[in-house]
């Protein structure tokens, strides 16, 4: 294989799998041409760049979903965002072409049926979102995360994950990790993270928690987001109360921690699970329900526990976290049961199935 078209972008919920498998890919092919379309205005514009990729460009293509004027402009954005898209798989005479959802996913299953490129589609979520469900009619290629997840000729793959979490080995890396982190090996540690853009609901509970939890000898590590830190109002305690923005190593964060509690966005329930991280998961309560889906396997293994977001506050966080995360027994139970449904080569699957469609093999 010489060249390969990449597309998604908008969250690192579309990037971070989209990255992972272009590694792979150079991994298996070297001097493999990869070409990632993304938006000018996505995370993607940082990520791709610093991950060593160059990023092309494409309009975005929001689709209405009222009657609006955006409606009626509709034809004329989506056929510059195809020709775009098009261009960019001419060039370099792409092989294949793999989409992860998103707005610039569309354009590129458009362009890549128009000049009868195989076109290979992941859907991160339990329930997939519009691009994905067109991109999906368009092909045999279909890879999911979610056994659960409602697409048709699809295949098993998991979620391709970075390498950084697929190797990691939590136990080994523990003392290493919480020294990293400034944290004493010894002591319980609770991991809380809304993702990479935060949660407001977990980072108000949390912070009004903190005393409680200092006070309990919990070490807590709280990523609240770019712009959402705080400072901790704790009394000298047992434990420590540290605010991260953003957690440049996700990785010493996980082994680090007993406990993670989470929102359960697709790659954060993968990651979670790959590693054998015990969780409570807070769905988001927007959208279309993917995450209380996303969810589900790991819940009903009983790896993690679920928690509807109305119900969290600073009480919760006392009468039902604190004991959680110094329950030792149970929470070795949740890590085997959560390692038991985690899936650490996504990215060898997806490839896979990538190779199998530039050959136009079933």
């Amino acid at each position: 294989m010489r060249s390969v078209v990449l597309a998604g972008g908008g969250t690192a919920g579309h990037v971070s799998p989209l990255l992972a498998l272009a590694d792979t890919l150079v991994d298996r092919h070297p001097g493999l041409d990869v070409v990632i379309l993304g938006t000018e205005s996505g995370l993607e514009a940082d990520l791709v760049p610093a991950r060593g990729y160059e990023l092309t460009t494409v309009p975005k293509v929001p689709m209405p979903r009222r009657p609006t004027g955006d409606l009626l402009r509709l034809p004329g954005r989506l056929k510059a965002a195809v020709d775009a898209a098009g261009a960019a798989m001419r060039e370099p005479g792409a092989e294949v072409v793999v989409g992860f959802g998103g707005y610039v996913s569309t354009p590129a299953y458009l362009a890549a049926r128009r000049l009868a490129v195989p076109l290979v589609v992941h859907e991160q979520n339990a329930r997939p979102g519009l691009a994905n469900r067109l991109g999906a009619r368009l092909t045999r290629y279909v890879g999911v995360t979610f056994a659960s997840t409602p697409l048709p000729h699809s295949t098993l793959t998991g979620m391709p994950l970075r390498e950084q979490i697929r190797t990691l080995d939590r136990t080994t890396r523990r003392t290493e990790a919480a020294r990293e982190l400034g944290l004493d090996p010894g002591r319980p540690t609770l991991l809380v993270t809304g993702g990479s853009l935060g949660a407001q609901r977990l980072n108000d509970a949390f912070a009004g928690a903190a005393s409680s939890l200092v006070a309990a000898g919990l070490q807590v590590v709280h990523v609240t987001g770019r712009g959402k830190e705080f400072e901790p109002e704790v009394p000298t305690g047992p434990g420590r109360y540290v605010v991260l923005p953003y957690a440049e190593r996700m990785e010493l964060c996980l082994a680090a921690a007993d406990l993670v509690v989470a929102r359960s966005g697709a790659n954060t329930v993968c990651e979670l699970s790959a590693v054998g991280a015990p969780s409570v998961l807070v769905p988001l309560p927007i959208g279309n329900g993917e995450q209380r889906l996303n969810a589900h396997d790991v819940v009903a293994a009983g790896g993690a526990i679920l928690v509807e977001d109305a119900a969290v506050d600073s009480q919760w966080v006392v009468d039902v976290v604190v004991p959680l995360a110094l329950d030792d027994e149970r929470l070795a139970a949740m890590s085997v049961a959560a390692a038991a449904v985690g899936v650490r080569d996504g990215h060898e699957r997806l490839a896979d199935l990538v190779e199998r469609a530039a050959r136009r093999v079933t």
